[in-house]
């Protein structure tokens, strides 16, 4: 790997990090909700959590590539991440709790890349 990609990468490594938690949180969050009585009621938060996974999934894939569209793809993965914590936020169940909390630190970190 050229030494211009992998010093960019070492600088993304904490948000490829996070997207990947954040992926992972949500998928996580997203089978329990399947199992829960109200899943019906929580279809819009279900869809926001398919969305986020996906979208935090391809942060960390620009970013590891040192795609020139990284920071555009961290911008949006920002405003998904923080969309799904409000989502999240009005189910009381832990993993829910959790998943915001992951979702909101992951919208963070990739806001500090979209300004790095």
């Amino acid at each position: 790997m050229p030494a211009v990609i992998e010093t960019d990468v070492k600088k993304m490594q904490k948000c490829i990090d996070l997207c990947n938690r954040c992926m992972q949180v949500c998928e996580e969050c997203l089978t329990s909700c399947l199992k829960e009585p109200d899943a019906q009621a929580r279809m819009k938060c279900i869809q926001t959590l398919r969305d986020c996974a996906d979208i935090c999934s391809l942060a960390a894939q620009f970013m590891a590539r040192g795609s020139a569209f990284a920071k555009q793809i961290c911008g949006l993965c920002a405003e998904i991440c923080e969309a799904c914590a409000t989502e999240c936020d009005m189910f009381q169940d832990n993993h829910c709790k959790q998943c915001a909390d992951i979702c909101r630190q992951c919208a963070q970190e990739c806001r500090n890349m979209v300004n790095m």
